[in-house]
C-alpha cells in the first residue's frame, strides 16, 4: 500500500495535479508516518505555493533533505535567519550543506539578501564547483560583480567534472545491465525449453535498490519460442528525494538455446560487476590459435552465427589464463560471463546473413548488424574499442548515450555556456559594447531567443541607444511573447522614446499575461508616468513592490516618482530599499545623489554619484552629474576631467558638453566655452539652454547684438516656463554689466 501511495503522489506531481498529490500524501503520512513521507508531503506543498504548510510540517526535523525543504520554505516566507539555521545548524558547525549544489546556491541567496556579499560569492562558487551546469549560480556571481571569466568557470575543469559524473552513471548502468544479463542467462539455463511458466524473483542490492525481474514467454521472430525478461527497478522514496536517479529499465530479448547446459557461465554478481567496472586486459593471439579456440568454444552451441563475433570473443581472453590453447575450460568460463558471448548466444537471426544483438522489442531499436561474410580474422584494437563504446551506453532523458557522445555533448554545452556566460558577465560589469560583441558570436538559433535578445536590449539601454534597444526588445517579444524577462526595462525604453501608444499596448499585454508579475506593473506605472499622472504611476510601482519585495528596479521607480512629487523623504527610503536588495543597483545610488543635489547637500551628492560611477564607469549621465557636484564643491579641475570622460563615453549625450561649457564660463575661459557650444549645436540643434548660454557669453563679451539674437532663438524653441522667465530677465538687463547684475 505504501509503495502504491508513493507512486500515486509522484505521478500526480509529474502531471501537476498538486491537489491530488497533497490529498494522497496526507493519506500516506497518516497510514505510514515517517520523515521521508513528510518530505514528500512538504514537496507537494511547496510545488502548490504553500510554503507556510511545508514550514510548519518540517519544523524540528533533522534529515538532510528535510532541512533543505524547510530552508526553502523559510526563504520563500522571508524568514532568512531560520533558513540559514536549517542549512547550517549552530550546534553542528561542521555539518554538510544538504542537497549539494542546490543547497549551496540557496545559502548563497540567503547571504546575498542579508548583505554578506563575500560569503554569498563563496557559496555560489562552491555550487558551481559541484555542478558546473548550475547557470543560476554563475548569473548571481555576475550580479554580485564577483564572477570569474567564463572561460575559467566553464573550462577544462568543469568538463572533467561533468564527464566524471556521467561516466559514473554510465558505469553504474553498465554494472546493472551486465548483472541483469547474467541473472537472465542463469534463469534461462535452469529452465527447460518445454517449460515456460512465468515466475518472479527478487534481489536486494547493496545500495538498497530492489530489482524485481519477471520472465515471460512469447513466440520468437522465426516462429520459435523465446524468453523476454523485463527488469523493473523502482527506487524507494529516500533515493528519489536524495537525487539518486533510478536504474534504467532493461528489456532484453532472449531466444531459447538448444542446449543451455553446454555453456559454463559464471553468473555471480560480484564477478560480473568487477568485469564491467574493471576492463580486463586483452591478450591477442595469432590467427591459427584463434580459430582453434573459437572452434572449440562454440562446438557445442551449434553453427557459428558470426565470424566477427567469434573473433572478438576469442580476443577477449582472461589475463589470468597462462596458456590460452591449453586451458580452454577457463577461457570458456570467462567468455561465458562476458558481454560478447552473451550477445552471441542471445542474437536472433532475422534475415540471411544478418543478426541483431540485444533487440529492444518495445522501442523498436536494433543493434549493429553482424555480417557473416566477414573473414575470420582477429579484430584490431581500434575496432574492439569502438565495439566497447557501442556497448557502453546509458539512457539520459530517454536518449541512449555512449562515453563518446557524452564527451562531445559536454564540450558543446560548455562552449555555449562560455559565450553566454562571458556576455552576461560583461553586461553586469556594464562593458556593454563588449557584451554585444560577445553575444554576436552565438549561433543564430541561440541569439534569436527571448533571453539573449532581452540581454541585448538591456545592453543597448545602458548605452543610451534607445532605438536599438527597442528593436531588440521587440524581437524578444516576437521570439517569446509570454516571457517577461526584461520587460520592465523595455517599458522604460518606450518611456524615454515617448512612445505612449506602444507603451500602453505593452502594459496591457503584460497585465493580461501575468497580473502577479512585477514587470507588468512597472510597465503600467511607466505608462502613467509618461502621461504625467505620477500619483497613479506610484500606486502601480508600489503594487510591483508588494508582489516581489526583492525586485530592486521597482523600488527605484518608486523613488523616481516620489522625487518627481518632491517627497524626498519617501524617495530616499525607496532608493535605500533597492540597495538593500542589490547593492550594485547603480540607479538607486544615482537617485540618492540627485535628491542630495537638489537639497544642496553637495558632499552627500558627490559620494552617491561616485558610488554609482564605481559600479557603472561607462555611464556618461552619471559622470555628468558627478562633475556637476564637483563643480558645485569648487573642484572645477576635477569636474572638467570627469566631463571630458563623459563626452568620450557618449558623443551623442549633450549633457556633459553643456556642463563642460558651464564650467569653462565660470573659469572665465569664454572662447573655449563658445567652441564647445558651437559643437554642441550640431548634436542638439533644438536645445534652448544651449542658445541661452551662448547669449550670456556674448553679453559678457559686450557683443549685445549676438546676445539678443541667441536669447531670441532660445525663446523660439519654447523652453520650460522657468527658463522663459530667466531668458526674458537676461534680455531686459542686456546692457547692465555683469558685476551689478543680480539675475541668475
Amino acid at each position: 500500500m505504501e509503495a502504491m501511495l508513493v507512486d500515486c503522489v509522484n505521478n500526480s506531481l509529474r502531471h501537476f495535479v498538486y491537489k491530488n498529490a497533497i490529498f494522497m500524501c496526507e493519506r500516506l503520512c497518516a497510514e505510514f508516518p515517517s520523515e521521508v513521507n513528510l518530505q514528500l508531503l512538504a514537496t507537494s506543498y511547496l510545488q502548490n505555493n504553500q510554503a507556510y504548510s511545508a514550514y510548519h510540517l518540517l519544523k524540528g526535523t533533522q534529515m538532510a533533505q528535510s532541512r533543505y525543504l524547510f530552508a526553502l520554505s523559510c526563504f520563500q516566507m522571508d524568514l532568512l535567519n531560520e533558513a540559514e539555521s536549517a542549512l547550517c545548524p549552530v550546534n553542528e558547525p561542521g555539518a554538510e550543506i544538504p542537497n549539494g549544489a542546490a543547497g549551496h546556491y540557496l545559502l548563497g541567496l540567503i547571504y546575498k539578501y542579508t548583505d554578506r556579499r563575500k560569503n554569498a560569492a563563496q557559496q555560489f562558487k562552491q555550487s558551481l564547483t559541484i555542478d558546473p551546469l548550475l547557470w543560476a549560480a554563475y548569473e548571481e556571481l555576475c550580479i554580485l560583480g564577483a564572477a570569474e571569466e567564463a572561460t575559467a568557470v566553464f573550462g577544462e575543469t568543469a568538463a572533467l567534472s561533468i564527464q566524471k559524473q556521467y561516466m559514473q552513471q554510465l558505469s553504474t548502468s553498465l554494472g546493472l545491465n551486465t548483472y541483469n544479463e547474467e541473472r537472465n542467462s542463469t534463469s534461462t539455463k535452469n529452465t527447460s525449453s518445454e517449460d515456460y511458466s512465468p515466475r518472479q524473483s527478487k534481489h536486494t542490492q547493496s545500495h538498497g535498490l530492489k530489482d524485481i525481474s519477471g520472465n515471460f514467454h512469447s513466440h520468437g521472430v522465426n516462429g520459435g519460442v523465446s524468453n523476454m525478461s523485463f527488469y523493473n527497478t523502482p527506487s524507494p522514496v529516500a533515493a528519489q528525494l536524495s537525487g539518486i536517479a533510478p536504474p534504467p529499465l532493461f528489456r532484453n530479448f532472449q531466444p531459447a538455446v538448444a542446449n543451455p547446459n553446454s555453456l559454463i557461465t559464471d553468473s555471480s554478481p560480484k564477478s560480473t560487476v568487477n568485469s564491467t567496472l574493471q576492463a580486463p586486459r586483452r591478450k591477442f593471439v595469432d590467427e591459427g590459435k584463434l580459430r582453434k579456440i573459437s572452434g572449440r568454444l562454440f562446438s557445442d552451441s551449434g553453427p557459428r552465427r558470426s565470424s566477427r563475433l567469434s573473433a572478438d570473443s576469442g580476443a577477449n581472453i582472461n589475463s589470468s589464463v597462462a596458456t590460452v590453447s591449453g586451458n580452454v575450460n577457463n577461457a570458456s568460463k570467462y567468455l561465458g560471463g562476458s558481454k560478447l558471448s552473451s550477445l552471441a548466444l542471445r542474437s536472433v537471426t532475422l534475415r540471411k546473413g544478418h543478426s541483431w544483438a540485444n533487440e529492444n522489442m518495445d522501442e523498436g531499436v536494433r543493434g549493429e548488424p553482424f555480417d557473416d561474410s566477414r573473414p575470420n580474422t582477429a579484430s584490431t584494437t581500434g575496432s574492439m574499442a569502438s565495439n566497447d563504446q557501442e556497448d557502453e551506453t546509458m539512457s539520459i532523458g530517454g536518449i541512449a548515450m555512449s562515453s563518446q557522445t557524452i564527451t562531445i555533448g559536454v564540450s558543446e554545452i560548455l562552449n555555449l555556456l562560455r559565450t553566454l556566460g562571458e556576455g552576461c558577465r560583461l553586461s553586469y560589469m556594464y562593458r556593454c559594447q563588449e557584451a554585444l560583441d560577445t553575444y554576436m558570436k552565438l549561433p543564430h538559433k541561440h541569439y534569436n531567443t527571448g533571453w539573449v535578445l532581452s540581454q541585448v536590449g538591456k545592453a543597448y539601454f545602458e548605452l543610451i541607444d534607445y532605438l536599438e534597444a527597442e528593436k531588440a526588445f521587440r524581437l524578444a517579444r516576437q521570439a517569446s511573447p509570454y516571457c517577461l524577462e526584461g520587460m520592465d526595462i523595455y517599458s522604460t525604453v518606450l518611456y524615454h522614446l515617448k512612445e505612449d501608444m506602444k507603451l500602453s499596448y505593452l502594459a496591457q499585454e503584460l497585465i493580461s499575461t501575468d497580473r502577479l508579475a512585477p514587470q507588468s506593473w512597472c510597465a503600467m506605472g511607466n505608462c502613467y508616468s509618461l502621461q504625467k499622472d505620477h500619483e497613479t504611476a506610484l500606486k502601480n510601482f508600489l503594487r510591483a513592490v508588494q508582489l516581489n519585495p526583492r525586485f530592486a528596479y521597482a523600488h527605484t521607480l518608486c523613488g523616481h516618482e516620489y522625487t518627481t512629487l518632491e517627497d524626498f523623504e519617501n524617495g530616499m527610503k525607496s532608493y535605500q530599499n533597492a540597495l538593500r536588495v542589490d547593492t550594485r543597483h547603480y540607479n538607486a545610488w544615482y537617485g540618492l545623489g540627485m535628491i542630495y543635489l537638489r537639497q544642496e547637500k553637495l558632499e552627500f551628492s558627490e559620494h552617491h554619484f561616485r558610488m554609482a560611477f564605481l559600479i557603472n564607469p561607462s555611464s556618461s549621465v552619471i559622470m555628468s552629474y558627478l562633475g556637476t557636484s564637483l563643480h558645485a564643491l569648487k573642484r572645477s579641475e576635477e569636474a572638467l576631467e570627469i566631463m571630458e570622460q563623459a563626452i568620450v563615453a557618449d558623443r551623442k549625450n549633450p549633457l556633459p558638453m553643456y556642463q563642460k561649457a558651464n564650467i569653462l564660463v565660470c573659469l572665465e575661459r569664454l572662447d573655449e566655452a563658445l567652441e564647445v557650444l558651437e559643437e554642441l549645436k550640431e548634436y542638439a540643434p533644438s536645445e534652448s539652454s544651449v542658445y541661452a548660454l551662448m547669449g550670456r557669453i556674448y553679453k559678457r563679451r559686450n557683443m549685445h547684438d549676438k546676445a539678443m539674437l541667441h536669447f531670441g532663438l532660445a525663446l523660439d524653441m519654447k523652453p520650460p516656463a522657468t527658463d522663459v522667465a530667466a531668458i526674458k530677465a537676461a534680455m531686459e538687463k542686456l546692457h547692465v554689466p555683469d558685476e551689478i547684475d543680480e539675475s541668475p
